[in-house]
């Protein structure tokens, strides 16, 4: 009975260390992770996602490596630009671990690492760059840094996804001079602008005013054509005129010469009469000559239109002026 009461606890401890063997050979890895395995203290391999199995009591886990994307942030520090103003720099850097057997066995200290190859090259590529630049360029600053670190982190299995400068803080004085220069520049541009739209206002008026000389002018060569025109005509009709009269003279009609001395002696009255100044007119004035003058000018139109006896009975006088 001791023999199989011994025998059976052997049996009983042999397979519970089969079965604690079978488990510390399972190994279950989380998802975004990667584990190494190590035999000896030799790298084997990777364990991805899942479930896994490795030789108990021989291979053992290495490391965690996490696969997610990870951020850092890259303490402040001060950087010195090439026209020797001092700033103070801080940013982000975010990182991805490809291949995890480089991220574990490559480097030592793998974050401290990177962040130590990142402010270094910052204080370089911020450093090669006036204080001008530094501050309106920020998306060149972080494009050249990333293509260094990148390059640079490469051979520890780590892809560089992006660097981001946060804060560029100049010294107090400095950003003082830079509200003074910012506000004489703005002050000066609002010179600039106002002195630029008063010329545009004198060119516009200067165009106004010279459009309107031109419509003037215009229009004063168009009156003037037009009263030449008139002129023109009435000198046609006072030629025709004097035609028909010197005409009728010829052909011995006084009575043309009446009419003719009393159109001009009525168009004298008329200015007379139509004169702003203070007048006195005595009348008549040479009323009988200017009653001649209107029978001459009877017996032109009986001359002219026949012998039509006058309207009721009435018979045109004669006479010479009084």
């Amino acid at each position: 009975m001791d023999s199989i009461s011994v025998g059976g606890i052997v049996v009983l401890v042999l397979l519970a260390l089969v079965v604690i063997a079978l488990l510390s050979g399972i190994k279950q890895v989380r998802q975004g992770y990667n584990y190494t395995v190590e035999r000896f203290g030799r790298y084997t391999k990777t364990l991805k996602p899942g479930l896994n199995l490795i030789l108990p009591f021989i291979d053992r886990i290495g490391s965690r490596i996490n696969m997610m994307e990870q951020v850092l942030d890259v303490p402040t520090q001060e950087v010195i630009t090439k026209d020797n103003a001092t700033v103070s720099v801080d940013g982000v850097v975010f990182y991805q671990v490809l291949d995890a057997a480089r991220a574990a066995y490559e480097v030592s200290g793998l974050q401290n690492a990177i962040l130590n190859l990142t402010m270094t090259n910052i204080r370089t590529v911020m450093g090669s760059m006036d204080l001008d630049n530094l501050l309106s360029h920020r998306d060149e600053i972080n494009d050249r840094i990333l293509h260094v670190v990148d390059a640079a982190a490469s051979p520890w299995g780590l892809k560089m996804t992006r660097v981001e400068i946060k804060d560029i803080v100049p010294p107090r004085d400095l950003v003082d001079s830079m509200g003074r220069q910012m506000k004489a520049e703005r002050e000066k541009r609002a010179v600039i602008l106002e002195a630029e739209g008063q010329r545009q206002s004198e060119i516009l008026k200067a165009e106004g005013q010279k459009q309107s000389q031109i419509l003037e002018a215009e229009g004063r060569r168009e009156a003037a054509f037009r009263d030449a025109e008139a002129r023109e005509r009435a000198a046609e009709a006072e030629a025709k005129a004097t035609e028909m009269v010197s005409r009728a003279i010829a052909a011995g009609d006084v009575q043309a010469i009446n009419y003719f001395v009393a159109q001009r002696y009525t168009e004298a009255l008329e200015k007379i009469a139509m004169s702003p100044n203070q007048k006195l007119l005595m009348m008549p004035v040479e009323a009988g000559a200017l009653i001649g003058s209107l029978a001459g000018i009877a017996e032109i139109a009986k001359s002219s239109f026949g012998n039509t006896p006058p309207p009721s009975g009435r018979v045109p006088r004669t006479g010479g002026p009084s």
